[in-house]
């Protein structure tokens, strides 16, 4: 299945634009609020939000380089590949989210976290848009980054693009909820003094 290149990069700057948005939300409120929990074994928004700068310490500087190092024209399709497509589409949010298992190094659960989180997460969105706005000038087919899991497997830009930005989309997602959840407590909260 192709796709027109410009739609897909809209589409990408959109959605990160939504999160860019959300997490300024965010930054009124206090870290307490940001740091409850469903559960003991469930991420907070802070946590949730430190899960996807993480991610995003190894997927900026990794398609900077791969972008800033391109002597490719821009292409008018792209075309995803097998295994990127397949990493893309796993991270679209569904009705009921999938768990999944995430990496030690990547999973924040019991940390020290505080607003500096947002701001980063903010920065960071920034800085992804910025590099959707230099893929116009570049092949999303021809130029393949490394993936977080294994410098070995690479897989298209355009690919990259959309496995990142779907991924912080099913996280914030994830957040929104356990905010949703933390209101309905302080809600029962404040019912019952």
């Amino acid at each position: 299945m192709k796709m027109s290149t410009s739609q897909l990069l809209d589409e990408l700057k959109t959605l990160t634009q939504a999160h860019i948005k959300y997490a300024e939300n965010l930054l009124k409120e206090t870290d307490e609020k940001l740091n409850s929990r469903i559960s003991d074994g469930s991420w907070s928004v802070l946590e949730c939000l430190e899960h996807l700068n993480r991610y995003g310490d190894f997927y900026i500087p990794e398609i900077t380089q791969r972008i800033s190092s391109s002597k490719t024209s821009p292409a008018n399709a792209f075309k995803p590949g097998l295994l990127g497509n397949y990493f893309a589409k796993s991270m679209l949010p569904k009705d009921k989210l999938n768990k999944m298992k995430t990496l030690k190094s990547m999973d924040p659960i019991n940390s020290q976290l505080d607003k500096s989180v947002v701001e980063k997460f903010i920065r960071q969105q920034s800085q992804f848009l910025d590099l959707l706005e230099k893929a116009v000038s570049v092949d999303l087919n021809t130029i393949k980054t490394s993936v977080s899991i294994s410098k070995l497997i690479k897989i298209k830009l355009g690919d990259t693009f959309r496995f990142v930005i779907y991924h912080n989309d099913r996280h914030i997602l994830q957040a929104e909820r356990v905010f949703e959840y933390s209101l309905i407590g302080e809600i029962v909260a404040k019912r019952d003094q």
